[in-house]
């Protein structure tokens, strides 16, 4: 990889110098300026052919991105370009319809899309993306658009493929702090578990799911008419159920409550129980046929998505196979499969996806997201550690390009980084992953809650760098800074992690470690 990321990083680092457009409006500064944002985006346009435009065209992305998005900056080239590429495409998929804003998963239009080219695929990844932007309006309408436009249609497309909305609808308002869209939306989202429960619970009470209604089809273990019981959806609906105990305890709902903490806490132990391979120490697939599936798969990351295993050792060990290049390590990320199985990218298939072993930024997202539960919120870790996730965050940022400059598409070949779907115009711009979520609650550490505490867990790697920023984060109705400066020099507020809200600062550590504070009231 290194030869093609070098030619980014130096095309990269060429942009510095240049000059903001003239007559570019900029929000007051805090401690960083739009400019970086803007030289990007100019230089991101400069690349672009622009064959489809939405809501906000090229000509006002800068502009439109300076307004809505937290800044970030930090030493590694990568990761910060990344950062903006990332919003930037993001960007290109909003679109206003007759039923609200909506974000699509394809830039051109699919067949097997619903109203408007929406995919339900990656919603879950849309949402955590998207609370981020500071007019909510967008994702407020893209959710409402799911759960109320789209049900009223003669084929609704909510359910064509597994999800974690409910989950995602609650990590909403952990960054909102809007109790009213909760009540709102809770009746809905308490309907469509119910709908799943009658599609896909079998009778004792695990869900089946095939793999490519997972949005991971021609997997070793799956099959698109093979009813297996998957980590995938099995761990949805605990997440699902969690949200739920949450939202219903928010709007005092009390036996609603009851009734979906039960559901968590059975599925819960159903998955450790059914799911677990005790001999390869592995979540897997359980075959419609009855026994688990030979291979261990990505997927069976998941579970800890939602914090679903119990924090034991014999389940981190799970985490033993990221590292291992016979695992799941590879030069180019993360595969979908352990490169020692048999049946390792063998499936590739005339339908144009192969969940075998290639990368998928999909499943990379969701993999980064479990390590950084795994290295926040449990005690038994089993090898990883922030330099892990520092390390596999910075690949899959190294990930986004073809031939040397910024791309992001569908999968790619483990080892030379190859898109696998070539030039084909409706890879590119992919939304069907998230990387700024990844930054801002990994990397940086930004814990949403439900109170007024704001909650910083960094992973960015004791000495790895000397300074990051974010900054102008939308929370709780507020703007936050997140900063860390060794010497205080850079940012000349002082040395140390330190933690501002609407400028005044909340809470302050000498060293990059946990860090609470209370928002003023």
């Amino acid at each position: 990889m290194a030869f093609r990321a070098q030619a980014l990083l130096t095309a990269l680092g060429l942009l510095a110098g240049a000059a903001a457009p003239a007559g570019a409006q900029q929000r007051p500064p805090f401690v960083l300026s739009t400019e970086p944002l803007r030289t990007s985006v100019a230089w991101f346009n400069s690349l672009d052919q622009e064959t489809v435009v939405n809501l906000v065209p090229n000509a006002g992305a800068a502009d439109w991105l300076a307004e809505q998005v937290p800044l970030f900056e930090c030493p590694d080239s990568a990761l910060q370009q990344t950062y903006y590429y990332r919003w930037w495409t993001f960007r290109k998929h909003l679109k206003q319809t007759p039923d609200g804003y909506v974000f699509t998963e394809f830039i051109t239009p699919m067949k097997h899309a619903g109203a408007h080219n929406t995919i339900s695929s990656a919603l879950g990844h849309h949402l955590n993306e998207g609370r981020w932007l500071h007019d909510s309006q967008f994702i407020d309408q893209y959710t409402r658009f799911w759960l109320f436009a789209d049900a009223r249609r003669p084929a609704p497309k909510l359910h064509a493929f597994s999800s974690w909305l409910p989950d995602a609808v609650y990590g909403l308002y952990l960054v909102q702090n809007k109790p009213q869209l909760v009540q709102e939306l809770l009746p809905a989202l308490h309907a469509d578990y119910k709908l799943w429960e009658k599609e896909r619970m079998l009778p004792n009470g695990m869900f089946w799911q095939y793999d490519v209604k997972d949005a991971m089809e021609e997997s070793i273990s799956g099959g698109r008419k093979v009813k297996n019981v998957r980590p995938t959806i099995n761990s949805y609906m605990y997440g699902n159920a969690k949200a739920l105990t949450a939202m219903a305890r928010l709007t005092k709902n009390d036996s609603l409550a009851r009734k979906y903490a039960a559901k968590a806490k059975q599925l819960r132990t159903d998955v450790q129980r059914v799911l677990w391979d005790e001999k390869a120490a592995f979540f897997k697939v359980q075959y419609e046929k009855g026994g688990l599936c030979e291979a261990r798969e990505e997927l069976g990351y998941i579970p800890w998505y939602f914090n679903l295993p119990a924090d034991k050792a014999k389940y981190a060990k799970q985490w033993e196979q990221l590292t291992d290049e016979q695992g799941f390590r590879a030069p180019w990320g993360l595969t979908t499969a352990e490169r020692r199985a048999p049946g390792f990218r063998t499936h590739g298939s005339g339908h144009g996806c192969e969940w075998d072993g290639a990368v998928w930024p999909y499943a990379t997202t969701q993999t980064l997201k479990g390590l950084a539960n795994l290295l926040t919120s449990y005690k038994h870790h089993d090898g990883m550690s922030k330099q892990v996730y520092y390390d596999e965050l910075r690949k899959y940022a190294l990930s986004h390009q073809k031939n040397g400059v910024p791309y992001l598409g569908e999968y790619q070949d483990e080892k030379n980084g190859e898109w696998l779907k070539g030039d084909n115009p409706r890879s590119s711009y992919y939304n069907h992953s998230g990387f700024a979520d990844l930054i801002i609650t990994g990397l940086v550490g930004l814990k949403p809650r439900p109170d007024n505490v704001v909650e910083i867990v960094p992973l960015v790697p004791a000495g790895q760098w000397d300074y990051f920023c974010l900054d102008q984060v939308r929370y709780h109705g507020r703007l936050l800074t997140v900063l860390w400066d060794k010497t205080g020099q850079k940012y000349g507020k002082g040395p140390g992690l330190r933690v501002f809200a609407d400028g005044q600062q909340i809470g302050h550590a000498a060293q990059l470690t946990r860090l609470t504070a209370k928002l003023p009231g």
